[in-house]
């Protein structure tokens, strides 16, 4: 499976998100991220998975789901993304 990131510590002060993450340290505020986190318990925000990966966080208390390229702010090009079919013309006889 291939490593995306290396997740090391991820904790919560007042409504901020801190995570290190592939040598960064980050801190996000809870009220551009996610308002169920905002809103969660302590218990709620404790309760999280890293995806083996390193990929994204899940807090399966609060069924929501954070991608740590979101956080740090990564943009894949349009080449990485999967192709779309284009919708074929329908004819009528």
């Amino acid at each position: 499976m291939k490593k995306y990131h290396e997740v090391h510590e991820i904790r919560f002060e007042a409504d901020k998100l801190v995570v290190h993450v592939d040598g960064q340290h980050l801190e996000r505020e809870l009220s551009g991220l996610s308002p169920l986190l905002l809103n969660a318990t302590e218990q709620e925000r404790n309760c999280f998975q890293v995806s083996p990966s390193g990929y994204g966080i899940h807090w399966p208390l609060l069924d929501e789901d954070l991608s740590i390229d979101g956080l740090l702010g990564v943009m894949h090009s349009p080449e990485s993304a999967p192709a779309v079919a284009e919708p074929q013309a329908k004819y009528s006889d």
